[in-house]
């Protein structure tokens, strides 16, 4: 009988206003959380990547920058993997990101990954003044430019929506072929680029009966490059609410609930169809539901 692969466990933690059960999350809170995350045998840890939620002329919910957190998560930490879920693109130039991301990579020692996407909150492209609806060409732009200087320490690009001349990476991190790099996608002009470039992919928050269907383009998109889609790691966010349950919104309607023993069983399933990593978003979210899904850990690695 074949073993079965071990779930591998990231922890998501909060970054934007009033995300804490109605309290902003300071960074005192956030470094108790991560090391708590560390110390329970959780294996990566996650933060989003936005400026804020709403109408920047009216009701707004700002975030606490992703670079910024993650630098001092890589110096507050020792073993977990750490990355952006996922990081936006077009707000950043990618030369200039993929030396942030191999300068993480230094001083995590080797325990970052690179995940990204191409936006999708347009009220906070538009408020800082970037342009929204030639997205996907820039993070194709991006993508292209990023991988070739992660992997080779340079790039020459002449994109459509960026341009590099001989931009490199010097001094190189820890690994010489470079930080893993994770796409967060299931559209097919998106799934083909991670088919062609990518390390990892993410599906977001979806229930276990959504993963066979998202899986299956996927593959689809690696056949179509030759690729294999065996060499591709595989994530999906899952959310938990540990305690009484409470009726919320649509996302809340996705909660895995129950007992540790229940909650460790469903989450099994994702390992089941495929699934690598998940991304696990907490309710409560907080160094208590922290605490609390220890006892989830040690349900599923009996």
């Amino acid at each position: 009988m074949t073993a079965r692969k071990r779930l591998q466990l990231g922890l998501n933690l909060p970054y934007v206003e009033r995300s804490m059960d109605g309290r902003t999350p300071r960074w005192i809170d956030i470094l108790a959380m991560a090391q708590t995350a560390e110390s329970i045998a959780f294996d990566g840890l996650w933060v989003s990547d936005h400026i804020g939620f709403g109408d920047p002329d009216g009701e707004w919910r700002g975030a606490w920058e992703l670079w910024t957190l993650l630098s001092a998560l890589a110096a507050s930490t020792s073993r977990v993997t750490l990355g952006p879920y996922v990081l936006a693109v077009p707000l950043r130039h990618p030369a200039l990101l993929a030396k942030m991301a191999e300068t993480l990579d230094e001083v995590s020692g080797g325990r970052a990954i690179l995940g990204i996407g191409a936006g999708w909150n347009e009220p906070e492209f538009s408020s800082y003044g970037i342009p929204f609806d030639d997205r996907f060409r820039r993070f194709e732009d991006a993508l292209r430019i990023i991988t070739d200087m992660l992997r080779t320490g340079r790039s020459t690009h002449d994109g459509r929506t960026v341009q590099t001349r001989s931009a490199r990476i010097e001094p190189r991190g820890p690994r010489p072929g470079g930080l893993p790099v994770m796409i967060g996608t299931t559209g097919p002009r998106m799934l083909r680029l991670t088919a062609e470039l990518a390390d990892h992919w993410n599906g977001g928050l979806r229930r276990v009966d959504e993963v066979p269907a998202l899986l299956q383009a996927l593959e689809a998109a690696c056949w179509d490059v030759g690729r294999d889609p065996a060499t591709i790691t595989k994530s999906i966010e899952v959310l938990v609410r540990l305690g009484p349950t409470r009726r919320g919104g649509r996302a809340d309607e996705r909660a895995s609930r129950g007992d540790p023993e229940s909650i460790a069983s469903e989450l099994t399933r994702f390992g089941d169809l495929g699934i690598d990593h998940l991304q696990v978003s907490l309710r409560p979210n907080s160094v208590d539901g922290v605490e609390a899904f220890a006892q989830v850990i040690e349900a599923l690695r009996i």
